[in-house]
């Protein structure tokens, strides 16, 4: 008998591609510099489900440095089959303020130069997909001029 449990090994359990607007710059605020960057939409393709993220989400952004930034994001993904999955996204990017500078100009930095990491959390009524109101999760990001990707991990 170990007297520690079983570290955790990490799943993959989807990929989101998604596509994102302009952001409205709010400015400097006590907790950062605040943005919302509206969601337009995208793709959801993984082992355990597939479809598409629902326009009408948005990423609420507190930079707080020239090389740190807080991500809280909330979406909707649709299944192929219909049901709906409620999305917090939570995480942060840092990177050089060269490489940040550049994202925030549009232009591509390999996303390998950054940490942009998350904790989803998910809701959902559907009945095959419970699993995912009572586990925990990891996700890595990556910022591209009109779209973020993102790979979420369930943590076992």
């Amino acid at each position: 008998m170990s007297l520690y449990p079983t570290p955790p090994a990490l799943e993959h359990i989807a990929t989101l591609r998604v596509q994102v607007g302009a952001p409205a710059e709010v400015g400097p605020a006590p907790h950062g510099h605040r943005r919302i960057i509206p969601l337009l939409g995208g793709t959801v393709e993984g082992p355990h489900f597939k479809g598409r993220i629902l326009p009408g989400g948005a990423d609420y952004q507190s930079i707080r440095s020239a090389t740190f930034t807080e991500i809280h994001a909330r979406y909707i993904i649709e299944t192929d089959q219909g049901e709906r999955i409620y999305v917090e996204n939570t995480g942060i990017r840092t990177g050089t303020a060269e490489d940040i500078a550049a994202i925030v100009r549009g232009e591509t930095v390999d996303p390998n130069r950054l940490y942009f990491r998350t904790t989803p959390r998910f809701e959902t009524a559907a009945e095959k997909f419970q699993w995912l109101n009572t586990h925990l999760f990891v996700g890595t990001g990556a910022r591209y001029p009109d779209r973020v990707e993102l790979n979420f991990y369930l943590i076992r």
